[in-house]
């Protein structure tokens, strides 16, 4: 077989706790991910026996949806990469991927503890297969997995002693069914806009990919970077009363906040969409949108925290105060993880050469027009 090209085939095995439950651990261990590989090729030879003729590799690992689904997908390009480095005379068609001393073989296959209480744990396959096979092993799969994929008892139950967890299911799945899956998920709950350019991040990087959020925001997917609208444009275009304003500024922060999350999760960088005479920039959890150039002829600089009831700072703004009452902004911030803000303070404050403080407004400050702005009178 190995002197034939080999296509690699995706999918994982599928565990679902009992709610409340988690694996202690999110690493199996060399032996352990063995025992286990032989009882899933012995899955997988009654559901499609073509893989008899293919190396099935596994990756002892518990991961999130969201560590599988990543540009180029790198976990299962990881554990594809292992298997073709084994030599094929020194082994069955069957090889597995454990932890030693604590570590997997490489650091692409261990899982993030950060995304370790998820509802669903994924151990990543890899068929090799000889392309004479892959077109019938690849349609095989997506039939029967998705309609006959419940994992054998014996594999269910020597998953369910060896992690220490009651498991509702256990099944295969494709690398497609995982996407189909994800998709419906996003759906669910209102973040279809996100899953169209991640889909495409995902399947077809080359190409360009626009969507809107469900409170309007623009999207851009273009050459491995989401851009989105900077929410202070946004609400240069909304229309109504000023509490009504504030209300919807609040939502749609509310709204880029998971969506930065997300993008963060599935490692796709999130940039602001630049207009024609404005800077942005992007890192650690923050968007930064700069107007203007500190003007000698107005008061220092001074940063003001706009805030909305549950979600706290939205938007930090930099601006200038002058006579006749006029507030010059040079910068728009916005954190998007809690821990953003100070970096955020930071960048501003040592940029700007002003000390480091901020007066809180209490709420979202708009000027007579509805737009982001800042008071042109001391607060006291």
């Amino acid at each position: 077989m190995e002197a034939q090209t080999l296509v690699a085939l995706s999918a994982v095995l599928a565990l679902e706790p009992v709610t409340g439950e988690a694996p202690a651990r999110l690493c199996l261990s060399r032996d352990e991910a063995a025992e286990l590989a032989a009882w899933i090729a012995e899955d997988l030879h009654a559901l499609l026996p073509q893989v008899k003729d293919t190396r099935l590799a596994l990756a002892g690992a518990l991961f999130d949806p969201v560590e599988l689904l990543r540009p180029g997908f790198p976990v299962w390009g990881m554990l594809e990469e292992l298997a073709r480095r084994v030599p094929r005379g020194s082994i069955d068609h069957v090889v597995a991927f454990g932890s030693h001393d604590g570590h997997m073989p490489a650091q692409t296959l261990e899982p993030s503890p950060a995304f370790a209480d998820g509802p669903m744990r994924l151990l990543p396959i890899s068929l090799l297969v000889p392309e004479a096979l892959v077109a019938e092993l690849s349609e095989q799969m997506e039939v029967q997995l998705v309609g006959r994929g419940e994992a054998s008892a014996q594999t269910a139950d020597w998953l369910m002693r060896t992690l220490g967890i009651r498991l509702e299911h256990v099944r295969y799945l494709s690398r497609n069914d995982l996407l189909a899956l994800t998709c419906v998920q996003y759906e669910h709950v209102n973040l279809a806009p996100l899953w169209t350019v991640l889909e495409t991040a995902l399947l077809t990087p080359q190409r360009e990919e626009s969507s809107m959020s469900a409170r309007g925001l623009a999207l851009q997917y273009s050459q491995g970077v989401v851009c989105v609208q900077s929410p202070s444009a946004w609400l240069a275009m909304q229309k109504g009363d000023a509490g009504k304003l504030r209300h919807d500024f609040a939502g749609a922060v509310f709204e880029l906040r998971q969506y930065a999350a997300l993008l963060d999760a599935h490692q796709l960088p999130l940039q602001l969409q630049a207009g024609a005479e404005q800077g942005v920039e992007a890192d650690a959890g923050y968007l930064l949108e700069t107007f203007a150039k500190v003007d000698p002829a107005y008061d220092p600089p001074t940063l003001f925290a706009h805030e909305a009831p549950g979600l706290g700072v939205v938007a930090i703004t930099l601006a200038q105060r002058g006579d006749g009452g006029i507030a010059r902004v040079l910068a728009h911030g916005y954190p998007l993880q809690p821990q953003a803000l100070g970096t955020l303070l930071a960048i501003l404050t040592d940029r700007y050469a002003i000390a480091p403080a901020w007066q809180a407004l209490g709420q979202i400050l708009l000027d007579e027009h509805g737009r982001l702005a800042a008071p042109a009178t001391a607060l006291h």
